[in-house]
């Protein structure tokens, strides 16, 4: 699949090396396979990931809590803080991931009440964040009974189950579900383990049964915006945002996969990058990167994919890693 040469790819790896601290942190780990914690460290105190920071309220909150308004609440910054790869340990975040756990539970013991029940997705995605930032096992408890109580019968999730009924698995609800059993998982824990790994592997089942963004029952795409890539992914479901879990989980390859895989390298520009789409509305604390142009984040996550599933990538990844270094 690799159409990009030696001297493109050196190229591609220097650019993505002169962004952000985040950017180049996560380089080095997925990309270079080398760990830079002096990097992961220097997240917290500028750029991207200190500029988060500093806009957290005196009440441990951002926005005006945890779920408003969208995208700079306390749900969507501390998603984002994750993705950027802040060191897990990192004293004002823990705080503000125990403060909700303390102040924001649902009466059905999951994150953030909608009409008395706690939202599916938003609990896929606080999973997701709180097991990263190590929130205490017996917090996260009632969280996860939430979640496994909410399991559809096709294997998947949907947002609406518990509130109008739903029959049929959202892809939207069901990567944000997958995505907070990955972390939970790789976070240690240990509750309702074996359940929760079992549905991992009938929701994986779910979207592989859609070759990621293809209908089942008519061979259509089901929805063109599942062919966009904007970044953060927010709540929404996108071909870039499902590969990028199916790599970071470590699966072996699929031929469910090719259909996006192909699409993900026809989407790839003449130098190797990737663009960023138009992104989610919304407030915004302050912008990444501007839609329409070379994306970092989009190559980054674009390329980790393509190391997992494709061999000549890896390699010259590997060989550009040894040209950069020597």
């Amino acid at each position: 699949m690799n159409r990009l040469g030696k001297m493109s790819f050196n190229k591609v790896i220097s650019w993505l090396l002169e962004g952000d601290v985040s950017i180049q942190y996560q380089v080095h780990r997925y990309l270079l396979s080398t760990e830079r914690k002096d990097l992961q460290d220097r997240i917290a105190s500028e750029g991207w990931g200190a500029q988060f920071l500093s806009k957290r309220n005196n009440n441990g909150h951002w926005g005006q809590g945890y779920y408003q308004p969208k995208w700079i609440s306390s749900h969507y910054t501390l998603l984002d803080l994750r993705n950027l790869c802040i060191a897990p340990d990192q004293p004002l975040v823990k705080e503000s991931v125990n403060k909700i756990l303390r102040e924001c539970k649902a009466e059905d013991g999951g994150i953030y009440p909608i009409v008395q029940k706690s939202d599916v997705c938003v609990n896929g995605m606080f999973l997701n964040f709180a097991s990263y930032f190590g929130a205490n096992e017996e917090s996260l408890e009632s969280v996860v009974d939430c979640l496994l109580a909410e399991r559809m019968p096709d294997g998947g999730y949907n947002c609406r189950s518990n509130r109008s009924g739903a029959r049929h698995s959202s892809l939207h609800t069901t990567i944000s579900v997958l995505e907070g059993i990955n972390s939970y998982k790789l976070g240690g824990y240990h509750y309702r383990l074996p359940e929760l790994l079992d549905s991992q592997r009938t929701a994986r089942e779910f979207i592989l049964l859609h070759q990621l963004y293809i209908s089942d029952k008519t061979g259509s795409i089901i929805d063109r915006n599942f062919l966009k890539f904007p970044y953060p992914s927010r709540w929404k479901y996108d071909i870039l945002r499902a590969l990028d879990y199916f790599q970071q989980a470590e699966l072996p390859q699929d031929k469910r996969l090719t259909p996006a895989l192909d699409y993900l390298l026809d989407k790839q520009n003449k130098d190797g990058t990737w663009n960023l789409n138009a992104k989610h509305p919304g407030q915004l604390h302050f912008e990444m990167e501007k839609a329409g142009k070379p994306s970092r984040w989009n190559t980054l996550r674009a390329l980790r994919v393509l190391k997992r599933f494709d061999a000549g990538i890896a390699a010259d990844l590997k060989k550009a890693y040894h040209e950069l270094l020597y």
